[in-house]
């Protein structure tokens, strides 16, 4: 027998939002963006120097880069962004992209570990690099890419160059394993 016009119940209750995923996510993406440097730190213009020299120059570059490398990684994306604005194909693979880099780069909270080999943060970002690079020439936007990451490369290095480094403090932790990858390895004169 039908009951036309009855509002069906269900014996059971629909599930429930997992209130504890969604605060492992809030949780995951403020330590993720924890790693990024306020952007004030990193446009203070009273740290903005002409570098003394070549030396002076390849040092700044070496230490600003480690420093603020997670903001030198949203600035280059967003400049890519701004090219691929008139190229939808393009601008839809980026969107997928962007969600690899947010879950193996900006969130991630511990080492990934692929066939039971820790990668470092280094090898992901140009791992991840490599990968937006290769999947977006795929789109034919050929000139608008290389010509945005130019751009980027550009300016993030005129920054690195300019910002002064001796102003900047690295935990003991982050300077350790940039001591040990070989980033703050000053050339012999």
């Amino acid at each position: 027998m039908t009951n036309y016009g009855a509002i069906p119940t269900s014996s059971h209750p629909s599930p429930a939002i997992d209130l504890e995923y969604i605060s492992r996510a809030k949780h995951r993406i403020k330590s993720g963006l924890a790693t990024r440097r306020p952007w004030k730190s990193m446009f203070d213009f009273e740290s903005m120097t002409l570098p003394h020299g070549f030396f002076d120059a390849i040092s700044r570059i070496k230490t600003n880069l480690g420093y603020f490398r997670a903001n030198y990684a949203i600035g280059v994306l967003f400049i890519l962004f701004l090219s691929l604005l008139y190229h939808p194909t393009s601008l839809i693979v980026l969107s997928i992209l962007v969600v690899f880099w947010i879950f193996l780069y900006f969130l991630r909270d511990e080492p990934l570990v692929v066939f039971g080999y820790q990668i470092d943060d280094r090898t992901v970002l140009i791992g991840l690099s490599v990968l937006t690079v290769v999947m977006l020439l795929l789109t034919h936007a050929t000139s608008n890419i290389l010509g945005s990451l130019l751009t980027a490369a550009v300016l993030v290095l005129i920054h690195a160059a300019v910002r002064r480094s001796d102003n900047l403090f690295l935990d003991e932790e982050a300077a350790a394993v940039t001591e040990a990858s070989g980033l703050m390895s000053y050339p012999s004169s």
